[in-house]
């Protein structure tokens, strides 16, 4: 009979594992914001945050709207800013809006997995 040994306590950091789970779904959120109105970046920021996702920084958004866009998943046209210079104000491209429904029938499948494994209501046994 073996025996299990658990490794040493770490303290758990919410805000790091809040991290690793946005890091993977950035890019389709963005897309999302972006099919129901084109912005610029500085208002995809503020979007992030009022959806309930904390302080994103700029330098996060932006690099990641640079690399949507060679992908030829969002365009961009400079357009005045009361304000200010010009801004670059990024929409959904086809392409991305194909992406973006491909990305959420896999995030859904992939919710629903965990979801499953994660359902306190499953009393399936386990095996030791």
């Amino acid at each position: 009979m073996s025996r299990m040994v658990a490794a040493e306590s770490q303290p758990i950091d919410d805000h790091d594992r809040q991290t690793q789970l946005l890091r993977g779904a950035l890019d389709m959120c963005l897309l999302a914001l972006l099919a129901r109105e084109p912005a610029h970046g500085y208002e995809l920021v503020r979007r992030m945050e009022a959806a309930g996702f904390g302080a994103i920084s700029y330098g996060t958004i932006y690099p990641l709207l640079t690399r949507m866009r060679r992908l030829g998943l969002v365009a961009h046209e400079q357009q005045a800013s009361p304000t200010g210079p010009p801004r670059k104000v990024y929409a959904l491209t086809g392409s991305g809006q194909n992406r973006l429904d491909a990305w959420r029938n896999q995030w859904d499948r992939f919710a629903a997995t965990v979801g499953a494994v994660l359902d306190p209501l499953d009393q399936s046994p386990t095996r030791s």
